[in-house]
């Protein structure tokens, strides 16, 4: 019982240590900014303050009117000072780091413009404004246009850079937004890697108006063409271009389905009183811990499929079986993270959340930007593989894996004797 008081309790708890944290932030912005005028001021008039001297370049005159300026996502209250008695001819004091009427700092315009890229129409944002700072102030038009611009650069200049780094896996999937005014709605074809030190990377995002065997060979070649390594080991789900264009372009790389697609196949073809048993059933196939225990299971689900007299269920399991098991040649740390495709379907999950105005966009490319953005700041916080650097660096090196575990290993452990 007093466990659950103490649980009951914590979120309160932890409200009240969030508020106070936020208060010591707000409260050491606004010191940091006035000590910013401040020296901004010293700086003009070529003293500081109360050291001796005369007043040729003007003096110290107090502080304007308070007013709240945004800082990241706060507001502060801040009082600009101000100088009197600037000698003629002389250009007056006025703050660059705080220009008059200048409410929002230049990364809070930038933080609203990533509003924009959240989904927010334009509407949308002086209520935003309202809510974060206190101030009913507009986002400039102008600033969108030259964000979109810079968009644009940063996309270009993100699909030609050269890759330097070696990848060991690559998720790859078709995702579709629904932008654009074309009857066939576009494509974003993504390739997301997994570099030598574990982390994920986003390689590619193109545009194609379907999957097809020569988009995804076209993305691929252009992987190639900068720098990419054949990877060791391919996820994607079922898209035939995808595995056709992999055997053109990497045909050394092994591929794997993602059995998320797959549970969906089988249980598709089910009537809904055995749908729950049969995920139970393929999770068992999947979770087994080798390759042995997974056929087994797999034989077992088969067996009772067709009991169930259900044997198209049956062949879709089986369809594809060795590309479905590849990830027992590797680390059991990295098995999570290679099953399934959810390495990109978890970014995008993200994007449709955010993409009310991507599927309003007229151009298509319009659209491709502006995701671009949005799976650029949601990479920041992208898991890295499990068991870090030391084991990709086994894995790049040619270490062989079996049932997971590193072959040599495993035979160390055979030949050490049993004990009496």
């Amino acid at each position: 019982m007093a466990r659950y008081h103490a649980q009951q309790a914590a979120p309160e708890a932890g409200a009240v240590i969030t508020d106070t944290l936020e208060s010591i932030a707000r409260g050491g912005a606004r010191a940091m900014l006035e000590r910013a005028l401040a020296a901004e001021v010293d700086e003009f008039l070529g003293r500081p303050r109360y050291a001796p001297g005369g007043h040729a370049t003007g003096y110290r005159n107090g502080h304007g009117r308070e007013r709240e300026v945004g800082i990241g996502t706060w507001s502060v209250p801040v009082r600009a000072p101000r100088v009197s008695d600037v000698p003629a001819g002389s250009a007056p004091f006025a703050s660059t780091i705080l220009p008059r009427r200048r409410y929002l700092s230049a990364e809070t315009q930038r933080l609203f413009a990533r509003l924009y890229l959240e989904g927010l129409s334009s509407g949308d944002f002086e209520p935003a404004f309202r809510q974060l700072m206190g101030e009913s102030a507009t986002l400039s038009s102008s600033t969108i246009i030259r964000l979109k611009a810079e968009w644009q650069a940063e996309y270009e200049t993100f699909r030609s850079q050269p890759i330097t780094s070696r990848y060991a896996y690559i998720w790859s999937d078709g995702v579709y937004l629904g932008a654009g005014l074309e009857k066939e709605h576009s494509c974003l074809l993504v390739v997301i890697g997994a570099r030598e030190d574990g982390r994920k990377e986003l390689l590619a995002m193109e545009l194609g108006y379907r999957e097809s065997t020569e988009s995804w060979a076209g993305v691929l070649r252009g992987l190639r063409e900068r720098g990419l390594v054949a990877p060791l080991l391919a996820v994607g789900d079922g898209a035939m271009g995808l595995w056709a264009g992999l055997r053109e372009v990497f045909p050394g790389t092994v591929h794997q389905r993602c059995w998320n697609h797959k549970a969906m196949n089988v249980i598709d073809r089910l009537p809904k009183r055995l749908q729950a048993e049969a995920r139970r059933r393929l999770q068992g196939v999947w979770g087994a811990t080798t390759r042995t225990g997974a056929e087994q299971q797999r034989d077992t689900t088969v067996a009772w499929l067709h009991d169930q007299g259900q044997a198209d269920a049956a062949a879709t399991l089986l369809r594809d079986w060795d590309d479905l098991v590849a990830f027992y040649d590797y680390p059991a740390e990295h098995w999570r993270h290679l099953r399934t495709s959810n390495v990109v379907e978890s970014v995008f999950s993200g994007v449709r959340l955010r993409t009310t105005v991507a599927k309003r966009a007229r151009v298509r490319e319009n659209a491709l930007y502006l995701v671009f953005k949005i799976v650029e700041r949601l990479a920041t916080h992208w898991r890295q593989l499990n068991g870090g650097a030391t084991i990709m660096t086994l894995l790049l090196a040619g270490a062989r894996f079996r049932d997971g575990v590193l072959v040599e290993h495993a035979a160390r452990r055979e030949e050490v004797p049993m004990a009496a």
